[in-house]
């Protein structure tokens, strides 16, 4: 295999939102390297989860869909780093490779979007909401009980287009890609964060490398944000706690305060009901113990069934 003259490989999926984030990174890492951007190269791999369209990816196996090929290409040497979204990455890292850094996390928070409504409540009784996500599922029927839920796949402009074409009444996503894709202007209503309480590593980007590498290591240290990794190491802990399956829906969400870390977490039925919600503070340099804590409170109060 012929090798690249590239300072840096950075792997990436090929989705507009993607490529975004890549290109931010890359823009970091070589302003630290004092080099043109363009002398890193990106590496486009298409993952399984972007080749499942037909389906929600849960009925696929959910956990580790859009990193597993990204992940190879890691440890088969053919790339130097990975940039993920955050919430896409397992809770158990792939021996060989470890999350090494994270850009400054951008607004975390779901937006409620619609043709027809201002809100949930506006929506007309039996309305269709379009999703996947189990979480957004389960925490819009705890709002709206009578809401019909419709598959909803694609990146950011496609939802938008179906949205658009009358598929459905409403959809929700992440303000975060929104922002990144510079279509914020469409979300209708943003949801504060005890309303509808994001995904764990939501509008966070990672940065994944081999354990092995220690120039890389060492690079990404310089572009790292210590909150927004302290932030998702809490997040990360509370979800692998509970582990549940990909069609569980679990919602986690931490914020610093000086010294303090304040985290939210949800685990509920996909059909809203029952729910289990918990909230813990400490110390920012525990937190993972609070991230584990946590969830081992919600898993042991939990009803039974809820993480079947």
């Amino acid at each position: 295999m012929a090798q690249s003259t590239a300072p840096l490989r950075i792997g990436t999926r090929g989705s507009p939102l993607a490529l975004v984030q890549a290109r931010t990174v890359r823009a970091r890492l070589a302003a630290v390297l004092g080099v043109a951007e363009e002398t890193i190269e990106l590496v486009i791999i298409r993952t399984t989860g972007d080749a499942i369209q037909d389906r929600p990816l849960a009925d696929a196996g959910g956990k580790g869909l859009f990193t597993k090929e990204i992940e190879e290409a890691l440890l088969d040497g053919r790339i130097d780093l990975a940039v993920h979204s955050a919430k896409d990455v397992p809770t158990i890292s792939q021996p060989g490779l470890m999350l090494a850094a994270c850009l400054e996390r951008e607004d975390p928070r779901d937006v409620f979007i619609s043709r027809k409504a201002a809100s949930f409540a506006d929506l007309p009784q039996g309305a269709t909401l379009g999703t996947t996500s189990p979480r957004r599922q389960a925490i819009a029927k705890r709002i709206r009980p009578d809401l019909r839920i419709v598959p909803l796949r694609g990146n950011v402009a496609t939802r938008l287009a179906k949205l658009d074409s009358g598929e459905m009444d409403a959809t929700i996503l992440a303000l975060a890609g929104m922002k990144r894709l510079g279509l914020e202007a469409h979300a209708t209503r943003i949801m504060p964060v005890h309303e509808f309480l994001p995904a764990a590593g939501q509008g966070a980007i990672a940065i994944e490398t081999r354990e092995s590498d220690l120039r890389t290591r060492e690079l990404l240290k310089r572009i790292d944000h210590a909150d927004t990794s302290t932030t998702l190491a809490c997040e990360r802990a509370f979800l692998g706690v509970l582990d549940g399956s990909c069609k569980t829906p679990i919602g986690g969400y931490a914020e610093i305060s000086g010294d303090t870390i304040h985290l939210r977490g949800l685990l509920a039925h996909p059909d809203g009901n029952p729910s289990v919600a918990h909230e813990l503070r400490g110390a920012r340099t525990d937190a993972v113990k609070i991230g584990t804590e946590a969830g081992e409170f919600v898993k042991r109060t939990a009803p039974a069934g809820l993480l079947a």
